[in-house]
């Protein structure tokens, strides 16, 4: 899985297609990730003794296939290769050929 935590990636397909995050955490084994802002489900929280009940909103997991990395200097979605720099491998933007880390 080429997308990883704390890329800034765009939504290609779905209800919220077009919108831009940030990844909050990859699942590589599942092939999903959770992003920032994306795929809002709501979940009830049952009241306990410390907590009150409440209706809380928070990201749910979506497929790797669906997202794209965002390169944020070119404002422009980008396929991510692999290169070799300096004896390590670095994942590097395709539109532009920028290192990303």
């Amino acid at each position: 899985m080429r997308i990883k935590k704390d890329d800034t990636v765009i939504v290609l397909t779905g209800k919220d297609k077009g919108k831009t995050g940030k990844v909050l955490k990859a699942m590589p084994k599942e092939g999903r990730v959770i992003v920032e802002g994306v795929n809002i489900q709501t979940k009830h929280q049952k009241q306990t003794q410390k907590e009150a009940a409440e209706i809380k909103h928070q990201e749910g997991p979506i497929n790797v296939s669906n997202v794209m990395y965002y390169d944020t200097k070119a404002k422009k979605p980008s396929r991510i290769g692999y290169k070799i720099e300096n004896g390590k491998k670095v994942r590097i933007a395709k539109q532009t050929g920028a290192v990303i880390d």
